[in-house]
């Protein structure tokens, strides 16, 4: 029969390796979000905002984007994208994207 002591011990390294398969894979989420941003921008933003084209601004350029962002607020700019604008065809190319996604393109973009 099992002591107490070890059955504690036991159930104590079960934790530990289940909160640590927890905290990697939520890393690991996380980093594939990252690396789908990007890729949802090269496929859908970049032809425009890589090169400034149809006056939009350009990827990496904070001072205008956070200029933007405080003028208009990510609501109406998530809207902008959505409905789209004379310059840019509703949802900005990206036909399956949701307003979490075009927040985050924002974001990306203005960084």
């Amino acid at each position: 029969m099992l002591s107490m002591t070890m059955i504690f011990a036991k159930g104590n390294r079960f934790l530990a390796s289940s909160v640590s398969a927890l905290i990697i894979s939520a890393a690991m989420i996380a980093g594939a979000g990252a690396a789908s941003t990007a890729t949802t921008y090269n496929e859908s933003c970049a032809a425009c905002h890589d090169s400034g084209a149809l006056n939009a601004i350009k990827k990496g350029d904070s001072a205008k984007w956070q200029q933007l962002i405080k003028q208009k607020g990510m609501p109406a700019l998530i809207s902008s994208v959505k409905n789209g604008m004379i310059q840019m065809p509703a949802g900005g190319l990206c036909e399956d994207c949701s307003n979490d996604d075009y927040r985050k393109l924002i974001e990306y973009m203005s960084k």
